[in-house]
């Protein structure tokens, strides 16, 4: 019998990925490509349609060719993609409106301000799973339909389609059956109620988004349409966020797992289960729901990670990002030094946007070590008071967390994290998980495999595994100066 392959898509604001599964859940074929963002003007950040668009063409290309299979072996495709980035094109021509206003973008933070006036404001949190901030769809298109012409007429017209990457790729690569996302992206735009499992009617009057421009919601396993790989029409048989997708992809699919990402920024995710718990300061997401079986998770994120890095080698702490952990290991303590890395404010618990980075605690015995090994430490911190704030939101204990992303590639990095969350770290050899969950979904939904049961498992064997091994007083004194840094870093923007 031929071999069958899985295609799993991973859009992201940096790059886009593909890569290929067999039915034993191995590798046969990866592809990236790097994605260019725009800065039009201070604070606006976006992204070329048709260049997203041809970067994921090419990835599968890659893919398929490191593969060196045929389009034709492949069955079923996946497509996760990243949030609140929107994109917009006339139903008519297919052809998009205008670029993409990014996750980064900030000019619609006088309209967050404004709608803060709203009669219902308090109620957002709770019926979006999370504040719809400058960075929200759902702003962005509010801000589109005031200030950029083509947008409005073809909402006007009733023309006009608005989605996130998942749902342009489709039209730009492929044929859509209608105009939709599941469930999770739907609500990465902000305008879906996860718990109600429908849009927010109020909130989208109050904001004039045209609601024919946005796509219905549909299960995380649904027939969406088709993906054109070379000439075979490949069936896209699943959708999901990129985060949540993450968590999928570590194989954390039951109350209390979780996983932490580390990009630009951190994400740290755990199953909270089939019932949303009540909204506190984590986004509560609808993150998939297979067989009529819905998984709500609670995320928290850091809001500069891999940024705080390119950071240091700027200001020339570090040559080069690969050196912060020899540069780290050069010391066997901070010596006292605290790094709070609110570049762009502090997220989960604290929830200041006006923080600034601050370091603190500094001599003039103080070296490049110290402070490269205070950063390592700020994120040690700042997943405790995560997992912390987790665990009591979803009522779970946290025993164990599986990690990926640039800095889970340095062993120090992982050891500091287990010690100051006190949480045991499992480090899987295979970190591109989005990708593989849309892989894995996909085969779900096309019967390579019949359920959750049979998947092919990530961990085999080959995972590193990094347990706490910090002195509790150690622990605590670190954790003590951490939190008096945190509230000097505070209200500073």
């Amino acid at each position: 019998m031929p071999t069958r392959l899985v295609l799993g898509i991973d859009q992201g604001g940096s790059g886009s990925r593909a890569v290929l599964l067999d039915e034993g859940g191995q590798v046969r074929g990866y592809g990236y490509r790097p994605l260019a963002r725009l800065y039009p003007r201070p604070g606006w950040v976006e992204q070329r349609p048709a260049a997203v668009a041809r970067s994921v063409r090419e990835a599968i290309a890659e893919a398929v060719a490191r593969a060196n299979c045929t389009p034709a072996a492949i069955v079923a495709c996946g497509l996760t993609s990243q949030r609140d980035t929107t994109f917009a094109w006339d139903r008519r021509s297919g052809r998009a409106i205008g670029t993409a206003i990014t996750w980064q973008d900030l000019r619609t933070a006088p309209l967050v301000e404004e709608a803060g006036r709203w009669a219902h404001a308090a109620e957002r949190r709770a019926r979006l799973g999370q504040f719809p901030g400058a960075y929200s769809a759902a702003m962005h298109m509010a801000w589109r339909m005031r200030h950029d012409k083509a947008f409005r007429r073809a909402a006007d017209a009733g023309h006009l389609r608005v989605s996130l990457a998942a749902g342009w790729l489709l039209q730009a690569l492929g044929r859509p059956a209608e105009h939709a996302l599941d469930y999770a992206l739907l609500q990465a735009m902000t305008v879906f109620d996860p718990r109600r499992r429908a849009l927010w009617d109020e909130w989208i009057d109050y904001l004039n988004l045209p609601r024919a421009a946005l796509p219905v919601a549909r299960p995380t396993l649904y027939p969406f349409g088709e993906l054109y790989v070379g000439a075979a029409a490949v069936p896209v048989t699943a959708m999901i966020t990129d985060q949540q997708a993450g968590l999928f992809g570590y194989d954390c699919r039951r109350r209390g797992q979780a996983a932490a990402t580390h990009g630009t920024a951190s994400f740290v995710n755990v199953v909270a289960g089939p019932v949303a718990p009540p909204q506190g300061i984590c986004k509560t997401y609808l993150a998939w729901e297979i067989g009529g079986e819905p998984a709500y998770t609670l995320e928290g994120d850091m809001t500069v990670t891999g940024a705080a890095v390119r950071w240091l080698t700027q200001m020339r702490l570090i040559r080069r990002a690969s050196d912060l952990d020899t540069v780290a290991g050069t010391v066997t303590s901070s010596d006292g030094v605290v790094f709070v890395p609110a570049f762009t404010g502090l997220g989960v618990p604290t929830e200041d946007r006006s923080a600034r980075g601050t370091m603190l605690g500094m001599t003039l015995g103080t070296t490049p070590g110290h402070l490269a090994r205070a950063f390592l430490e700020s994120i040690g911190c700042q997943l405790g008071d995560i997992l912390a704030t987790m665990e009591r939101e979803a009522g779970v204990s946290i025993g164990e967390l599986r990690v990926g992303g640039g800095l889970s590639n340095s062993d120090l990095a992982c050891q500091v994290q287990a010690d100051l969350a006190h949480v045991r770290l499992v480090r899987a050899p295979d970190t591109e998980t989005s990708a593989r969950a849309a892989a894995l979904l996909a085969g779900l939904g096309a019967g390579v495999w019949p359920a959750l049961t049979d998947l092919p498992p990530l961990l085999d064997g080959r995972e590193r595994v990094f347990e706490p091994q910090m002195h509790p007083a150690e622990r605590a004194e670190l954790l003590g100066r951490w939190g008096r840094a945190v509230e000097r870093a505070r209200g500073w923007g």
